[in-house]
């Protein structure tokens, strides 16, 4: 997997698909599964943290306080 630091939201979402296909074949043993889930989740929380990133942005350019919540 490419660093995730790196990884755009795009290619976080195609490598997630290609782990979730993988699981999806039945063609894994019990560990190799367990390391795609791994991965999927790591993926996971990279695009989470990157929307998060991304929303607060936008609130800041909107004038909003990102650490207030939402209204």
């Amino acid at each position: 997997m490419e660093d995730k630091q790196t990884m755009t939201m795009e290619e976080a979402f195609d490598r997630l698909n290609q782990v979730l296909n993988e699981m999806e074949s039945g063609e894994h043993t019990l560990e190799e599964t367990f390391t795609l889930y791994e991965e999927g989740l790591k993926l996971v929380r990279h695009c989470h943290e990157t929307v998060d990133t991304m929303e607060k942005k936008l609130m800041i350019l909107e004038g909003q306080d990102p650490e207030a919540g939402e209204e």
